[in-house]
């Protein structure tokens, strides 16, 4: 089949690739412009654009699907539009641009976690359990009926960004397989049932750690907010990133944000139980171990807010 491929972040690329190892064709890869990156601020292609560069790919860049790039993609007369992460809403005329519509590739177990960030929600809600379903893109967001699915359990210390990663090569497979039945004519959706839930984008408000919550809430808001947006806390005036949180058994009770050492570790107070400080980035500095980082600030009692 002749497909369009539209996405952005990496976790879109091993899709990109698996369908470019196979036998369909991808006529275009849609992918928004180049962004700004680092203290520089040196515009980047997104990491989909230098895959497809890298595949020799005919490429689209564009932040809106207007009626130009309608227009472009029209021209192509593709068989199957296919989504992984764009990061743009698709609407008509162009959702019924390809002869079989648009198809995405979304990484949750819909209807749960519909939206921008389905992982991390996930994670900071506690979920037991996630997964990746390809179903067919209509004008509601992510309300489409599902072509297939799969489930996996969430590691107990997992990460957003390495939950990601994992998902987004077991859902490539998974997107190759419903592209090579759609050829077929051998799949068919079923409509999403339960009751929706919505991953909306995370915001810094969301990177902010709320040490009087319980140390289970803080610890999967820590881990569903690394890397991106990163969790951070307030020492005063003063931002201090939490790159790595571990929880601790049977440690001393502490007031919550109080940070304390004890037996050679940095432990903070929360709402329950005391968690432990690993990796910690000071402002203005490198990340470093969270125990050197305490000894150089030569305190015995610390409030974090």
């Amino acid at each position: 089949m002749k497909l369009v491929f539209a996405g952005t972040p990496q976790v879109a690329v091993p899709s990109l690739q698996a369908l470019a190892d196979s036998p369909h064709s991808i006529a275009a890869v849609i992918t928004r412009a180049d962004a700004p990156l680092g203290r520089k601020r040196v515009l980047t292609p997104s990491p989909l654009a230098q895959a497809a560069a890298g595949l020799g790919l005919p490429l689209l860049k564009t932040n809106r699907l207007d009626a130009a790039a309608t227009e472009r993609i029209e021209a192509i007369e593709p068989d199957l539009g296919v989504i992984v992460a764009y990061g743009g809403l698709v609407r008509e005329p162009l959702l019924s641009v390809p002869r079989l519509g648009w198809i995405n590739l979304h990484f949750s177990l819909l209807p749960r976690w519909r939206g921008a960030a389905p992982v991390q929600r996930a994670i900071m809600a506690g979920d037991e359990r996630t997964g990746a379903a390809v179903f067919q893109l209509v004008a509601e967001l992510d309300a489409g009926a599902v072509f297939a699915s799969f489930s996996e359990p969430i590691s107990r210390h997992a990460t957003a960004g390495g939950l990601l990663e994992s998902l987004s090569h077991s859902g490539a497979v998974l997107l190759r397989n419903v592209v090579d039945q759609l050829e077929a004519g051998t799949i068919e959706a079923v409509p999403q049932v339960g009751e929706p839930t919505t991953a909306a984008k995370l915001g810094l408000a969301d990177a902010r750690i709320d040490w009087a919550a319980s140390a289970e809430v803080v610890y999967n808001r820590v881990r569903g907010v690394t890397p991106e947006p990163g969790a951070f806390t307030m020492l005063g005036e003063a931002r201090l990133k939490v790159l790595d949180l571990a929880p601790t058994h049977g440690a001393q009770p502490l007031p919550a944000g109080v940070i304390r050492e004890f037996d050679k570790k940095v432990l903070v107070g929360t709402g329950t139980e005391p968690l432990e400080l690993v990796t910690v980035q000071p402002a203005g500095k490198t990340q470093m171990k969270a125990i050197d980082w305490w000894r150089g600030m030569a305190a015995t009692d610390v409030v974090a807010s």
